[in-house]
């Protein structure tokens, strides 16, 4: 073992929809921002307080042509990957830097139509995962695996 691990799990919404980015051969990117919230009561004014921290997404190939189809703003989403952190130059010349998580794996939670019935209806029903994006999702795995069986 080399000691070291680069693992991320998000689970988030959608904060825009999939921006997909297509290169000669075939491959494709995605990107989209995901949102995470933090609540916590603050002892000094009593009040709950929620915090939200943004990710930048990017999902590749066949990966990133399923996001598109399946996913749009507000959608909740489980997404695990790694952080990758790029360099580059803004119009002045000076160094920028960019943290994203390459996405590796994903399952759809929920469609923000489906979230906004289950809150007024149920609010326990939204933990609940949609069972046809959640099939998509296992293809791709299957698609990866080299296994004979």
């Amino acid at each position: 073992m080399s000691g070291t691990l680069n693992k991320v799990m998000l689970i988030g919404h959608l904060g825009d929809e999939v921006k997909m980015h297509y290169f000669e051969g075939g491959n494709c990117v995605g990107r989209f921002p995901l949102a995470t919230n933090e609540t916590y009561t603050s002892k000094q004014t009593n009040e709950r307080v929620t915090n939200t921290e943004w990710h930048n997404i990017v999902v590749r190939n066949k990966a990133a042509e399923i996001c598109e189809k399946y996913l749009s703003k507000g959608d909740k989403v489980y997404i695990e990957g790694r952080l990758k952190t790029r360099k580059w130059q803004d119009d002045k010349g000076n160094d920028r830097y960019s943290t994203e998580i390459q996405c590796n794996d994903f399952t759809f939670l929920s469609t923000k139509k489906e979230s906004e019935n289950n809150v007024s209806n149920n609010p326990v029903a939204e933990q609940k995962p949609v069972t046809n994006q959640q099939k998509t999702t296992e293809s791709i795995s299957e698609e990866n695996d080299d296994l004979p069986f």
